[in-house]
């Protein structure tokens, strides 16, 4: 049974990421300007442009290109970055865990915050802090986040100078970034917690171990906090999937040497192959993070089976 559920899981992978790489493809080769001018400059002759789109397979049809690709990804050989020279994957990979770190740090920081404030709401709802919860959750999902980290720059790294603006080798460097990055989900997942908490709370379980002397606390924080471990585990999957791909903006404003930053260079540079393979990078994490999290399930409810999933 779980052999056929992983199957079907990694069929759909597969369709997803053909899909992945088949639209990058297509929208980085039709946005305007010659690739082959970037490679060897304004001052180009017409002979060494006609030279650099030779060798790079700039001159064949779209759809030659497009098989040549597809017959590349099989091979697990996505092509060479002119700009950086080497492979365009191993360049992307090289990056990967420096995006892993922040969207690591993010995750932490969201789930060690969102998740008890979440629960203290649901022990006091309507009261001042389940009020400013709300209030912050909304005003920081409507803060764009490069404007946030432009503020906690200037704020903590300029004035204060209480923490590094950019990688400077501490341990302390990926804080800006992580908050940065968290912030917009944190009231969120806060308010998650607060709504499952809160249904929980009230079923038949919860009213009998009341009743039997129990204290709320140990409600709340044992046999509620088990039961709402499901979509919250859901949400966790899916919010580091979203860290990963959301951190390119972030990455840019702190200089954070990701994947997003080298994805931002590659496509000011129309370095193709260097923005498939990071797109497929983020897909394929994103692919892997889900199953993993349709995996924690069964390991979370026993009761589950794979067609519950």
């Amino acid at each position: 049974m779980m052999g056929a559920f992983l199957a079907k899981r990694l069929a759909q992978a597969v369709v997803v990421a053909f899909g992945a790489l088949t639209l990058v493809f297509v929208i980085v080769r039709v946005v305007p300007g010659d690739p082959a001018k970037l490679i060897v400059g304004p001052d180009a002759s017409a002979a060494q442009l006609e030279t650099v789109r030779a060798d790079f397979g700039l001159d064949d049809p779209l759809w030659r290109q497009y098989a040549d690709h597809l017959a590349g990804v099989v091979r697990g050989d996505l092509g060479d970055s002119w700009r950086l020279g080497g492979s365009a994957l191993g360049n992307t990979l090289d990056r990967f865990p420096a995006t892993l770190t922040l969207s690591l740090a993010a995750l932490l920081l969201t789930v060690a915050v969102g998740i008890p404030l979440g629960m203290l709401c649901a022990r006091r709802p309507g009261k001042l802090l389940d009020l400013v919860v709300s209030t912050g959750s909304l005003a920081g999902q409507a803060i764009p986040s490069f404007w946030l980290g432009i503020v906690l720059i200037l704020l903590f790294a300029r004035r204060l100078e209480w923490l590094p603006a950019t990688v400077d080798g501490s341990p302390t460097a990926v804080l800006l970034p992580a908050f940065t990055l968290s912030l917009p989900f944190i009231g969120w997942l806060a308010r998650l917690v607060r709504s499952s908490a809160l249904e929980e709370g009230g079923k038949d379980y919860a009213r009998t171990a009341r009743a039997k002397g129990v204290g709320e606390g140990t409600i709340q924080y044992v046999h509620v906090g088990r039961n709402i471990a499901i979509p919250v585990v859901t949400v966790l999957g899916l919010l580091m999937g979203n860290f990963i791909a959301n951190a390119v903006i972030i990455e840019v404003v702190f200089s954070w040497p990701g994947i997003g930053s080298l994805m931002v260079d590659a496509i000011t540079n129309r370095d193709y192959a260097v923005v498939e393979a990071a797109i497929l990078t983020i897909t394929l994490s994103y692919i892997v993070l889900n199953l993993l999290v349709d995996v924690v399930y069964f390991v979370i409810d026993p009761r589950l089976t794979p067609e519950d999933a």
